[in-house]
């Protein structure tokens, strides 16, 4: 089996992002905004989105399983105040749960959280449980940055977050550490803020002691950890006077990275400077990067050709990668795909 753990829901119809327009425009004076009921979204409508985009190209690519979630870009946390979040999310949360009930074999869920700037992140807490307990989701998006690439939250490894990552811990599901769109003109949301992000949160991760907090708490950073794999050296450095133990003990036994690097060679510096058993196959497909690579002549988010064709793996690593640490990390995950008998 090859589970992508990183996929989003960028084909959803059009109708969400219409009442999602409505409900930002009525900000302003709040009794003219939509009313939930309003947005009516078909089971076919769901299937046509899904048919003709993600899993087609799950199909063609040889991947099994996606690990969804809401669009990232639209989670978009820095508008509107907390009750604007946790409406949104329990919209978008609830379009994923129905796409996982209409293909239950291809799409399993990963949650939005209602976060919003200054609002304690206890308050995601009843989604949260929403989502695991009643959904049967597997994982959340945690959103460093609800502001939108200002950067006004406590770092990841503030008590701020406990209460977070106490619940994470509780219901043994780990958070994929993901921001949305940036509104700082200054970071461009998929080329640099959403890269900058993985690199600050794994760096927010290395000069704490978080994990001697939460000797159980997953983190996967996805987008190939940012910098982290090409400036491994650096923060080894870093921690070494910092008086902190090597990385493979500080932060391996939490910290993981997913494989949406899209050429060939970033994908070989990703699995000769990461251990295997810390690397999840994932495409973030339909996403970021749609077009075809001119000098390969394939689509450059078609990841698992990449791993097929990285160089010193064995068919063990791959089959890690490809499905062993997924289903480690998401021990959900692994329990409903061992009921199917999987």
């Amino acid at each position: 089996m090859i589970i992508d753990c990183h996929g989003h829901y960028t084909t959803a119809p059009k109708s969400l992002e219409d009442w999602r327009n409505r409900q930002v425009a009525a900000l302003k004076d709040p009794a003219s905004g939509p009313l939930v009921s309003e947005l009516t979204i078909s089971d076919d409508e769901l299937r046509d989105s899904i048919v003709a985009n993600q899993l087609k190209k799950m199909k063609e690519r040889g991947s099994d399983l996606t690990i969804f979630s809401p669009r990232a870009s639209f989670m978009a946390h820095h508008i509107g105040d907390f009750q604007t979040s946790s409406t949104w999310s329990a919209i978008c949360n609830e379009l994923i749960y129905r796409v996982t009930q209409l293909f239950p074999e291809s799409f399993i869920g990963a949650a939005m959280l209602p976060q919003s700037p200054g609002v304690r992140p206890e308050t995601v807490i009843p989604e949260l449980e929403r989502c695991i307990k009643e959904y049967g989701f597997v994982g959340v998006n945690l959103n460093p940055d609800p502001s939108g690439g200002h950067w006004k939250e406590p770092p990841l490894s503030d008590r701020w977050w406990y209460p977070v990552y106490e619940k994470l811990v509780e219901l043994d599901i780990p958070a994929m550490v993901h921001v949305s769109t940036s509104c700082n003109s200054c970071f461009h949301t998929t080329g640099a803020h959403y890269l900058n992000a993985d690199t600050t949160a794994f760096m927010q991760c290395l000069t704490s002691n978080l994990f001697k907090d939460f000797p159980t708490l997953k983190f996967i950073i996805p987008h190939g950890g940012g910098a982290v794999p090409y400036h491994w050296g650096r923060f080894r450095g870093i921690a070494q006077d910092m008086k902190l133990p090597p990385l493979k003990d500080h932060l391996l036994n939490n910290i993981f990275f997913d494989t949406c690097v899209y050429h060939q060679p970033g994908i070989d510096l990703l699995t000769k400077v990461i251990p295997v058993d810390n690397i999840l196959f994932a495409s973030e497909m339909i996403g970021a990067v749609r077009g075809i690579d001119p000098e390969t002549g394939h689509p450059y988010d078609d990841t698992k050709r990449f791993i097929d064709g990285a160089q010193g793996l064995t068919e063990s690593d791959r089959r890690k990668i490809f499905e062993g640490n997924s289903r480690r990390v998401f021990s959900r995950l692994d329990t409903i795909l061992k009921s199917r008998g999987a």
